[in-house]
């Protein structure tokens, strides 16, 4: 038994440092000092309102899960890898035995338990500590080209693919892509390694869509109005503008990759695609949401679900390495070292734009 230290909400906007006890790995288990750990927007859920959904932190919760680090120790039953390797780390641990683990679709395991939830308690925590005992079978070994900074980036990464996986995108198709954070940007990426040939990409912000074009991520892009509206046909009325302007750029799209999980993009997203197209949910938003489903149902557009990621570590890691990943060391735009610092992280990672006004994709925390 050893003592830790690990970073700790314990309700919304309190962050602390506390002591903990970690155990020597398990047989099937390494020790993983986790260098780094960038932040997403289920952890700014959590830090902001205390909850993420209806999941409300009950006990000290470390956040993080987008995380990667160093083997400096292994269990006795573990020969796929020793101390010193780099390991990007797959956080959710399912149970393996049901018919969806079978059939290769863990994310959708009944019981699976994911770090930085509070949907279990005891919850289980998240990754910003300083070492954590991990089942080894769960930990990608990273190759010496890539850094610990490019293996926390595998998560979001991975949740791209997987929306390109259930898209089946096909050469030579058009793509919309509707929100140009991380995981929109990755989005877009692998759009553009599945071939297609024109992508669009929309976001409030115009320094995030100009970031995708001028780095090659995307073909265009565009700057949706904020435009406010109190009733459903103004909401739908708008939507169906945005639609058109973009439709204008690129005719209707193929594939469009929804990754804000906010209505109004939505709707968008629903009129913006071509018929006998697909729409996918990438973003996670209110799960309660007024959308013109005969718009859909009538031009057979395919709403499709994407939740997480199953079996795309290896994939991403392969990516990355082969230099596929355009701008790729340009993802994380802002460094914060040390766990007594993981406030400033999140207070950074909540903006568009640093203090000097430089863009924000990327914070991640260095241990």
């Amino acid at each position: 038994m050893s003592q830790i230290k690990a970073s700790v909400l314990k309700q919304a906007h309190e962050l602390a440092v506390e002591m903990r006890d970690l155990a020597a790995p398990g047989p099937n288990e390494v020790q993983v000092a986790v260098k780094s750990t960038t932040l997403c927007g289920s952890d700014m859920h959590y830090y902001h309102k205390g909850a993420n959904g209806d999941f409300k932190v009950r006990e000290p919760l470390s956040l993080g899960h987008e995380s990667a680090g160093e083997v400096v120790a292994v269990g006795d039953n573990v020969s796929s890898l020793s101390a010193g390797d780099k390991v990007a780390l797959e956080v959710g641990i399912p149970c393996g035995q049901c018919e969806l683990c079978r059939k290769g679709r863990y994310n959708l395991c009944g019981t699976l338990k994911f770090r930085s939830s509070a949907k279990v308690f005891p919850h289980f925590q998240g990754t910003l500590q300083e070492r954590i005992n991990c089942p080894a079978s769960w930990c990608h070994k990273l190759p010496e080209s890539l850094s610990v900074e490019n293996g926390a980036l595998v998560e979001p990464l991975s949740v791209a693919i997987h929306a390109a996986n259930r898209a089946q995108v096909v050469p030579g198709s058009t793509v919309l892509v509707l929100g140009a954070g991380a995981v929109g940007l990755f989005a877009a990426a692998m759009a553009r390694i599945c071939g297609a040939t024109r992508i669009v990409i929309a976001d409030i912000a115009k320094n995030r869509v100009e970031f995708a074009v001028n780095n090659g991520l995307a073909t265009d892009s565009y700057v949706v109005p904020m435009k406010r509206a109190s009733s459903v046909d103004e909401k739908l009325s708008n939507a169906r503008e945005v639609a058109e302007d973009l439709n204008k750029l690129a005719g209707q799209y193929d594939y469009t990759f929804e990754c804000t999980g906010v209505e109004s993009c939505v709707q968008t997203g629903i009129f913006a695609t071509k018929p006998g197209g697909k729409l996918l949910f990438v973003g996670m938003g209110n799960p309660i949401q007024t959308l013109h489903i005969g718009a859909a149902a009538l031009r057979e557009v395919d709403l499709i679900g994407v939740f997480r990621y199953a079996n795309c570590y290896p994939t991403g890691i392969s990516l990355m390495a082969q230099g596929m990943i355009p701008a790729l060391d340009k993802f994380i735009t802002h460094r914060v070292n040390g766990l007594d610092n993981v406030e400033q992280a999140f207070e950074l990672a909540g903006k568009p734009e640093d203090k000097d006004g430089n863009l924000v994709i990327k914070v991640v925390v260095n241990n």
